[in-house]
């Protein structure tokens, strides 16, 4: 007989696996001065696989779509939530200020 704990263990691994296939590989948010397409693998990477890095703090897990709304950019730097969360001077990654064209493309 298994103890518990390991079974809970295995269970928990599953789910997250499941959950972190489930997401789309890439997301795009229109924006007037460039789309922003946001590579989940390459933040999955970023972080060694630490899905709690994101979720549930700055990103609420979710099967509905996100609900993305013009204007929530510096909304969101000024909450330090969202891409804010590292998307900040002296955050985990490149401050968006005077970085725009990191992430926003016009194609």
């Amino acid at each position: 007989m298994r103890p518990p704990g390991l079974f809970l263990l295995t269970l928990t691994t599953a789910l997250a696996f499941n959950l972190l296939m489930a997401q789309p590989d890439k997301i795009v948010f229109p924006a007037k001065n460039g789309n922003v397409t946001f590579n989940h693998q390459a933040h999955v990477d970023r972080v060694s696989m630490d899905c709690g890095a994101c979720h549930d703090k700055l990103f609420p897990q979710s099967e509905t779509a996100i609900n993305f709304k013009a204007g929530m950019h510096k909304t969101a730097e000024a909450a330090k939530n969202s891409g804010s969360g590292c998307h900040v001077a002296d955050g985990a990654a490149f401050e968006t200020k005077g970085n725009c064209g990191k992430c926003h493309v016009k194609g």
